[in-house]
Parts: structure tokens; sequence; C-alpha cells
């Protein structure tokens, strides 16, 4: 399988990158800064310079593929201005070029509870923006997954997760993360489910095994 991932060196990416490649498959990453090639090289990645904001096309930087991963973020600390060019235009541009390249598989990285209005007027602004960028997925007529994390953190992954249509709120390592995306990409019975994820006591592969069976 050849995986493309966008945010290719964000902190969820760089965890997931060496789990895919230790499955057998070619791990693409786009990068904003040619310094960022090493580290994911490092990880098993091949890295493609590709800016998120400053491209209106990326379907050349994306190529053929057989799933892309949409993990791009602002990240704390950013303007409103940037959840929406990284968090939702960004993954429009993905969304465009996987229609546009013949990519049917999309998983997206969003969060929990966005319906939720909450916290400062920019984390309001970055709700929004990972809502809409949710709904073009949806309408986009592709393979998609929606995967909603709860709180990040970058403690150990545990490989016990909690995965249902709705969780109470809580906390996951990113790398907890990495490894339920992993699962998705290998799972095609979750194309079509949107999901929350926290913490939890189910090992990662049966608890995506155990959502994907409940939702038939």
């Amino acid at each position: 399988m050849d995986i493309v991932v966008a945010g290719g060196h964000g902190k969820i990416a760089m965890l997931l990158h060496p789990l895919l490649v230790a499955r057998g498959y070619r791990v693409r990453g786009l990068i904003r800064k040619p310094e960022q090639a090493d580290d994911l090289r490092q990880a098993g990645a091949e890295p493609v310079l590709c800016d998120l904001e400053t491209k209106t096309d990326i379907s050349e930087f994306v190529g053929q593929a057989d799933a892309v991963v949409f993990a791009a973020g602002a990240g704390p600390g950013s303007g409103a201005e940037r959840k929406w060019t990284v968090d939702r235009d960004g993954a429009v541009k993905l969304i465009l070029s996987a229609e546009k390249n013949n990519i049917r598989r999309y998983v997206l990285v969003s969060a929990m509870n966005l319906e939720m209005p909450r916290g400062s007027e920019v984390f309001q602004v970055y709700l929004k923006a990972k809502a809409e960028s949710e709904a073009a997925l949806r309408e986009s007529g592709l393979d998609w997954t929606i995967v909603r994390p709860g709180s990040l953190t970058d403690e150990p992954g545990t490989g016990h997760v909690a995965i249902a249509p709705e969780l109470p709120k809580g906390d996951i390592p990113r790398a907890d993360v990495a490894a339920v995306l992993a699962e998705v990409l290998d799972t095609p019975k979750t194309t079509g489910l949107q999901f929350d994820l926290t913490s939890g006591k189910q090992p990662v592969r049966e608890a995506v095994e155990e959502l994907s069976f409940q939702i038939d």
C-alpha cells in the first residue's frame, strides 16, 4: 500500500510513519520545510516538499496512492487565520487532490466535541475549521474515516484505547492515535465511520474491529 500523509512532520505523523513502514507500506509525507526531510527519512518515510497553505493545487505532490491521511494542523500558538488555511483549507485541498488522482481512501484526524463551543475565540475558530473539513469530506463521496481524538498528550502509548461514536471527555497519547490510524488503514470496514478516541482498556486492534462490527 502507498500512503501519503499531509502534515508529515507533525507529532502524530512522525509516530505513524514507522508503524506503516513496519507493515510493509510505502509512506510519503508532505512537509513545509526542507530541513524536515531528514527526520522523515529517519522515520522511514519519503519527504515531499509541499506547503499546504501556499499551494492552490497539491495533486502533483500527492501523486498516485492507495490512501491519504490528513494529520496536519496549525498547532498551538497559531492565530485564527491559520486555523482556516491549514485545518480546513489544507484538508479540502487534500480531498480535491484525492478526487483528481482517483484516490478513494481518506482518513482525517479531527477532534472531539466540535459541536460544543468552548475556549478562546481562536480555539472556537479551530473547532469551526475542523467541523467544516469534516463536512467537506463526508460530502466528497470518498471512502472516508474521521478519527476524533480527545486531548493529545506526549505520554508513551499504552496500546489500549476507547473507541465509540461518542465518548466522555478524555486524553490520549499521540502514539496511541498513530496506532489507531495504522489499524484503520488496514480495516476497510471503518470506511464511512466517525468515532471518538481516548485512552481506554481495549487493545487497539480489538477496539477498531469491534467498532466496525458494531456499526454494521
